[in-house]
Order: C-alpha cells, then sequence, then structure tokens
C-alpha cells in the first residue's frame, strides 16, 4: 500500500482527491484545520488536524509521519484566496495566502524529497487557471498561484532524471466553498458553468496510472461555458 500526504484535505478539492486515494489502495494522510465536518469514513484515512500556515508545527507534524511511513505522493492542495482591489486587501491577507498557497508546497516539497525520490514518487500542486492569466481584482492571489506553477516547471527540471514527477492542475471555477471570502461564486445554475470536485480527482487519478516514463506536467481544467454570479 502506498502513501500520501494531501492538505486540505476535510472538504472539496481535498476530500475528493483523497477519497479517490484511497479507492486507489492509498493509504492517506490528510491535513486540515477542521475535520468536524468530515464525510470520510475509512481505516485508511488518518487526520492529522494541523494549521499548515505554523509551520513549526507542520513541519513536526511530517517528520512524525514519515517516521512510521514511505511517502510516495504528496498533493499540495490547501488554498486561500481574497478577492478585490489591491488596496483594499490588508497585509493579514495577503500573508495567508502567500503562506498557504506558496510557502507552504515549497516547504512540504523539501522536507518529503528525498522520501519521493527514494520511491519515484509524484508531487501534484493543485494551482489556479489564474496563474497562467490576467486576473484583475485577484492579483496577489493569481501571484501565489503562478509562483506555485513556476515552481512545480522548475522543480519536475531538477528531478525528472530520479524518476519523481511533479504536475500542476489549474482548475477554473469549481464548485466548492473556495470562494466563501468573495463576492461572487460559481454559477450552479448549469453544469456546463462549473467544474466539479470529483473531476479534478478523476484528473489525480489520470495522472497517477500514466504510463511508466511519461508524464503529464500541466494540466488546465475550464468549464464549457463561463459565468459567475455575484453573491
Amino acid at each position: 500500500m502506498k502513501t500520501a500526504i494531501i492538505t486540505g484535505a476535510s472538504s472539496g478539492i481535498g476530500a475528493e482527491i483523497s477519497k479517490k486515494l484511497i479507492s486507489m489502495n492509498y493509504k492517506v494522510y490528510g491535513l486540515g484545520r477542521d475535520f468536524s465536518k468530515s464525510k470520510i469514513y475509512s481505516k485508511d484515512f488518518i487526520e492529522k488536524i494541523c494549521d499548515i500556515t505554523d509551520t513549526n508545527k507542520l513541519c513536526k507534524t511530517i517528520e512524525e509521519i514519515k517516521g512510521d511511513n514511505e511517502i510516495s505522493l504528496l498533493v499540495n492542495n490547501a488554498g486561500v484566496g481574497y478577492f478585490g482591489p489591491h488596496e483594499e486587501l490588508n497585509p493579514k491577507k495577503i500573508h495567508e495566502m502567500v503562506s498557504t498557497n506558496l510557502e507552504v508546497p515549497l516547504i512540504l516539497s523539501n522536507i518529503l524529497l528525498r522520501n519521493l525520490k527514494k520511491n519515484k514518487g509524484t508531487i501534484i500542486n493543485i494551482s489556479s487557471v489564474t496563474a497562467r492569466e490576467v486576473s484583475t481584482y485577484g492579483c496577489a492571489y493569481s501571484a501565489t498561484k503562478s509562483g506555485l506553477s513556476h515552481f512545480s516547471e522548475s522543480l519536475f527540471a531538477e528531478v525528472r532524471k530520479t524518476g519523481v514527477k511533479v504536475v500542476s492542475i489549474h482548475p477554473d471555477m469549481t464548485k466548492s466553498n473556495f470562494y466563501r471570502n468573495a463576492n461572487f461564486r460559481e454559477d450552479n445554475s448549469q453544469k456546463e458553468f462549473y467544474i466539479n470536485c470529483e473531476t479534478i480527482a478523476n484528473i489525480v487519478q489520470s495522472i497517477l496510472t500514466q504510463d511508466y516514463g511519461v508524464v503529464i506536467t500541466d494540466i488546465t481544467l475550464k468549464p464549457q461555458k463561463h459565468r459567475i454570479k455575484r453573491k
């Protein structure tokens, strides 16, 4: 049985990826702040309550996991976004986005890389379509995701000879609780207006079942139609 670590595993995209990995015979360590509403019922899903922006606690948690497991997969899924004119943000919100969306994936990749090299493992970074586009009213958020995507490309170039795969997934509007801090959300009046979390989990499965020696390094997912709903 392979072992995976996934951040932001208590709900949304992270929960669906966790369920998919369990169905693929992975043992999953899910990191999150609150699992009280989690609906993952499996002995192979181990909840780790952790504020990942507390890097000292994060590193300690990962070392505990590493002590008993050989890690084959890291999914950097946790993300936070604040939207609006940049001047209306505040330092706390900017720090939270930089820490959650960029710093934490860099740290986790750093402390798990030796394990992943040993096991010819995979790092999957859940980025955003905004990493590739101009993002009015979300320039700080998109900057963190752009940094994550660039990190993925550079890290793959660095470690590909060791057998480690590094993949970025760039989802567009997804039906989840991600937009809780925004004055808009996905328009769920038609399925063509949004992506389901289950779809992203299926993409993760596809990445992990590619033929040996083949790496899909960059995947962008967009709904067929583009429409958002103002709150």
